[in-house]
């Protein structure tokens, strides 16, 4: 998950008239989001705080739910996807079971699991294997350290989980945190280390390399240049700096498209400011400030699919590429 929420389930024309406009033409029609998040409100305890977060989304958001959803985003594509769970509070069996169920449902799609550092690494193997999972997601908040937005890495995702995912060949969905992101030093050492020392693990850092702030996402990919097992999905992403520095320092084939659903479905997007970044949300009370026009905020999903394109067109890729990072890439390297 990124860091924000507020969501609002309604599809508006000028929604509609922006991708028709913009996007229709280089959206593929075949589309493998690598970054996708499923839950079911009757898992998590009444009064969570988790659950605001929620708060406008259904209740059930399954497979058949999601499809349906990403219709308003991606109206013409058919759209397969890695699903994970969300991070709430709640039995961790539980989530990755419901994951697990819900991408079985059709072939074209994959189950992640989440991990805790408090896991047995023998337990991660036998519910990969039972369930089928074929990427691993650590989130910071399950971390030993208190202040768990200035964790380090292995605070959340330990050595022995690692090593699971490398004698598995699984993927490892990685949101850093940290000010800095990836231009934090003792990330970049963490993220070298073990993509070095597992080589058969497959890193994919989430938000290219949460790269909300690019001018911090271009200083920081730069010292991961010559990693072999290193990938970059674009879920929530609102620019186009870092996608951009991903190509030419790793090329196209290193990008696979997400879109951080649920988040996709919000409106706003995230501005870069200084060496950090805000999330401008619809609630907030600042789009009837402009006087120059109406400002009407659309889903972070149709601005992050604007910002991709915007690379897409910077870098001259092809038709061919284009396709690449928004399916095959990501089919290749679950091999499904």
């Amino acid at each position: 998950m990124s860091e924000m929420s507020n969501c609002t389930w309604e599809l508006r024309p000028y929604d509609q008239e922006i991708f028709d406009r913009e996007l229709k033409c280089f959206v593929p029609n075949k589309i493998f989001d690598a970054h996708a998040h499923l839950h079911e409100k009757s898992q998590f305890a009444s009064g969570s705080q988790h659950l605001e977060l929620l708060a406008d989304s259904p209740d059930y958001m399954g497979l058949e739910e999601y499809r349906t959803y990403m219709k308003w985003i991606a109206p013409y594509s058919q759209v397969d996807a890695l699903f994970m769970p969300l991070a709430f509070e709640c039995e961790r069996s539980v989530l990755n079971s419901f994951v697990a169920k819900e991408a079985a449902r059709d072939p074209g799609c994959l189950a992640g699991m989440v991990v805790t550092p408090d896991m047995d690494p023998e337990y991660v193997r036998e519910e990969v294997r039972r369930h089928n999972f074929v990427d691993l997601k650590p989130y910071h908040c399950y971390s030993t350290d208190k202040e768990n937005w200035k964790s380090d890495i292995e605070t959340f995702l330990p050595d022995e989980i690692v090593r699971v995912a490398n004698e598995e060949q699984l993927s490892i969905t990685l949101h850093l945190v940290k000010k800095h992101a990836i231009a934090d030093p003792a990330n970049q050492e963490s993220v070298r280390r073990y993509c070095e020392k597992y080589p058969d693990m497959k890193m994919i850092l989430a938000h290219t390399a949460r790269a909300f702030n690019p001018f911090q996402a271009i200083e920081g990919i730069r010292t991961l240049k010559g990693l072999d097992n290193v990938w970059f999905d674009t879920s929530g992403v609102t620019e186009c700096g870092g996608i951009e520095e991903i190509v030419r320092l790793f090329g196209h084939r290193r990008l696979l498209f997400g879109t951080d659903f649920y988040v996709s479905h919000t409106r706003g997007r995230c501005v870069s400011v200084a060496d950090s970044f805000i999330w401008l949300l619809e609630d907030m009370p600042l789009w009837d400030t402009a006087k120059h026009a109406e400002v009407r905020p659309t889903f972070v999903g149709i601005e992050a699919l604007r910002y991709l394109k915007l690379a897409a067109e910077n870098l001259g890729l092809t038709d061919s590429q284009i396709e690449d990072i928004f399916c095959n890439n990501a089919r290749s390297i679950f091999s499904a």
